[in-house]
């Protein structure tokens, strides 16, 4: 058994652990003990001298959760590992990754725990890779065992990820949820619960983005279908806001080790987009620790301003990602259920976009272009335009070019919003509202002019809970641009 040990200076916002674990000719387990106090850095790094002829790596661990007074975070301790090709920024020899969600996990040649990446058990130094989220006052007190299973490694499965294009309609709306969890990070759907419970919701796509792996991308054989457009990505989880990256190509490890003071961001952004995925911030203004989004929006391609059940957090959320388009560089709004598990539902929100197929690529043109709205379930479907001068139009995401002082007609068409209320908002604020009728079906319109309003985009809203507050969202649209410029 290892005492504590002392540790020394590795990598921006890490420690490495002094001497690390060996083993003994025939030695299986070892058992390390340490605290970490108050203040440790992000991620602390563990050396495991791992011997030839190890079949299976497995580790477990625990921590102190001692009472804390209120107002004050108690223990929180993540885990991971990297292989013998190193655990340097860029995840070379990423194995995987479970955050808080497990005490053990193992990995061997033929199989995994889930979160966790399938693959031989070689010699060298691997790293486990403890994560202090939050740390009591009187640090955290751990404990890691490390077992080894000697034999022979076993073959390692070839992945089959799901394909790129399932059965569309051609140019027409697609709904999908693209922040969705399961069992392979902090989720406890499996996978085959997750795409069973997107098709009870309607979905034709989904993304798959679990926190900090890609160990999921090849966890969907046999769950996709002519029905059902699979995309891959990753939820980048950091200590300043979350990240969901979606349709990056299937095995795109996004490392997520670093804080905006470190700018690497741009990094991390162009890697994703390398991989043809979008960055799309998650939950700007969550409340959790290190949800909320520091990094700015210059390199985002879309954002997620609705995410679960409509709450003050989206609502705040919403307000922001408004204030942005009367500048006219807009970045595209989307949302996701982030749905765990039960009760928590696939597909509320849901994004609807408009592609030309149901495929990768269609899907992420039209959520890049913001050729989208948002629903609170599959029952409400919009659609918006504006027309004006000699026939112009223009739908969701589209600019009307036409001079400042012709008279545009602003059109919405609802249905499954009962009990609802139609607004028009633009850069000056909400224009123009009408009750739709009691069945939630009716269409608005409303006339004005690019010189009057630069935007506008559409909400409808349930009533209010509270008097003197903004009701929760059904559906919300991007908006349609008016003007030449």
């Amino acid at each position: 058994m290892l005492g504590r040990r002392g540790f020394v200076t590795g990598a921006a916002g890490a420690l490495v652990a002094a001497g690390g674990v060996a083993f003994a000719a025939g030695q299986t387990e070892r058992v390390v003990r340490g605290t970490l106090p108050p203040g440790s850095p992000d991620y602390v790094y563990l050396p495991v001298d791992v011997p030839p002829g190890v079949r299976e790596l497995r580790v477990s661990y625990a921590y102190e959760r001692p009472a804390v007074p209120p107002g004050t975070q108690g223990n929180a301790l993540d885990i991971g590992v990297f292989d013998e090709r190193g655990a340097e920024p860029g995840g070379r020899g990423f194995r995987g990754w479970s955050g808080g969600a497990r005490s053990e996990f193992f990995l061997r040649a033929d199989d995994a725990t889930p979160g966790y990446v399938p693959g031989p058990v070689r010699a060298g130094t691997w790293h486990i890779v403890l994560g202090p989220y939050t740390v009591a006052p009187e640090g955290l007190a751990y404990t890691v065992t490390v077992r080894l299973a000697y034999g022979p490694p076993g073959r390692t499965r070839r992945p089959v990820y799901p394909p790129e294009r399932a059965r569309g309609r051609g140019r027409a709306w697609y709904r999908g949820d693209c922040h969705l969890h399961s069992v392979y990070s902090d989720g406890r759907r499996t996978p085959a619960e997750v795409a069973a419970a997107a098709r009870a919701a309607g979905l034709d796509f989904i993304n798959t983005p679990e926190h900090n792996t890609h160990a999921a991308h090849r966890a969907w054989e046999g769950l996709w279908g002519d029905d059902l457009l699979i995309l891959t990505g990753e939820e980048v989880t950091t200590r300043n806001g979350h990240l969901v990256a979606v349709g990056t190509d299937p095995g795109t490890f996004v490392d997520w080790r670093y804080r905006a003071r470190d700018n690497r961001f741009g990094h991390c952004a162009r890697e994703i987009r390398r991989a043809g995925g979008l960055v799309v911030p998650a939950h700007p203004h969550a409340t959790c620790v290190g949800c909320g989004w520091k990094y700015g929006f210059a390199e985002a391609d879309a954002v997620e301003v609705w995410n679960g059940p409509y709450t003050l957090d989206d609502e705040v959320t919403l307000a922001d990602w408004d204030g942005t388009l009367a500048l006219g560089r807009w970045t595209p709004a989307m949302g996701g259920s982030d749905a765990h598990r039960e009760p928590q539902k696939v597909g509320e929100p849901q994004t609807v976009v408009l592609a030309d197929d149901l495929t990768r690529r269609a899907i992420l043109a039209g959520l890049r272009a913001g050729r989208s709205y948002v629903a609170e379930s599959a029952a409400v479907s919009l659609a918006f335009s504006a027309t004006g001068g000699r026939g112009a139009r223009a739908d969701i995401g589209e600019r009307l070019p036409v001079p400042p002082g012709t008279p545009v007609t602003v059109r919405l068409d609802v249905t499954g919003a009962p009990g609802c209320t139609a607004h028009f908002v633009t850069d000056q604020g909400t224009l123009h509202t009408a009750p739709l009728p009691a069945p939630g079906t009716g269409t608005v319109t409303w006339t004005t002019t690019p010189a009057y309003a630069t935007y506008v985009r559409a909400e409808v809203r349930h009533p209010p809970a509270s008097p003197g507050l903004p009701g929760a969202l059904a559906a919300f649209t991007n908006p349609v641009f008016l003007g030449t410029s």
